[in-house]
């Protein structure tokens, strides 16, 4: 069985379903490298224009699969060969949050350690009452900073927020998660993936370029030191996107009250 599913529901996205069912769709060394190995392909695929990532059965992402992993053992191996697999790990946020294109989570079950740190990565967060999150690692005797969580997380939900469920530990739920930020909207399990798809067919009516320089955009202007900084930033892509074929297609589309047709030119 594939351990990650690549699906295209609709024309210019790519569902991905995490798909180890029977271990809560727990990060292993073959999930890992699958995903890994699909981001670094979608990078490059102007065909895909939105990414939706969600999980097979009753769970996004458990984390990472402590019992069986690659071999089965995170402490009996040279500490160089550890750090290598934890920045294997630890590239699947970085590789979610520097695509070009947006990504969705739709997150139908418990998203907890590594499964969190997927979620936080995605840049609109979407779940079902089933949904349970968890930072995980410090209950699990590691530190609560890992795989970008300690980054991504104060910058969706703020720090206080963020240094309460890291420190802690404990569970929250999609009500809780909604309220701090984290979650963008809850849903019935059942629409979970209908209300995921149409965001990104929201999504696919505007521009490809506008859309990538959007989102790093967003993600840079948390990086940013000052107000100023920030909008000689914008003004750079507001100069960019105006001189596009697809900003004029736009335009005219609007006025004449049709779909635009884009060319990501």
């Amino acid at each position: 069985m594939d351990s990650l599913l690549v699906t295209h529901p609709i024309e210019g996205v790519t569902l991905l379903t995490l798909n180890r069912p029977d271990r809560l769709n727990a990060l292993d060394a073959d999930l890992v490298r699958a995903l890994s190995t699909e981001l670094d392909r979608i990078a490059s695929d102007r065909t895909c224009r939105v990414v939706v990532l969600t999980g097979a059965g009753r769970a996004f992402c458990a984390g990472l699969d402590l019992q069986g992993y690659d071999d089965g053992s995170f402490t009996d191996a040279d500490p160089l060969a550890i750090l290598d697999r934890q920045r294997d790990i630890a590239a699947l946020s970085t590789k979610l949050h520097t695509l070009p294109q947006p990504v969705i989570a739709a997150v139908n079950g418990a998203a907890a350690g590594g499964g969190l740190a997927l979620v936080c990565a995605a840049d609109i967060r979407i779940a079902a009452p089933p949904a349970i999150f968890k930072v995980s690692f410090i209950t699990a005797g590691y530190s609560a900073c890992d795989i970008g969580v300690s980054w991504l997380l104060p910058r969706i939900v703020g720090a206080g927020n963020a240094h309460e469920l890291m420190l802690t530990g404990r569970r929250f739920d999609a009500e809780e998660a909604a309220r701090i930020g984290l979650l963008v909207r809850i849903t019935g399990p059942d629409d979970l993936l209908d209300s995921a798809l149409q965001t990104a067919e929201l999504i696919l009516g505007n521009g490809p370029g506008q859309v990538e320089l959007t989102k790093q955009g967003m993600w840079l202007a948390l990086e940013l030191p000052s107000l100023r900084a920030g909008i000689e930033f914008e003004n750079r892509q507001q100069v960019i996107t105006a001189m596009t074929r697809d900003q004029k297609e736009a335009t005219a589309a609007f006025l004449e009250k049709r779909t635009p047709s884009f060319e990501r030119r």
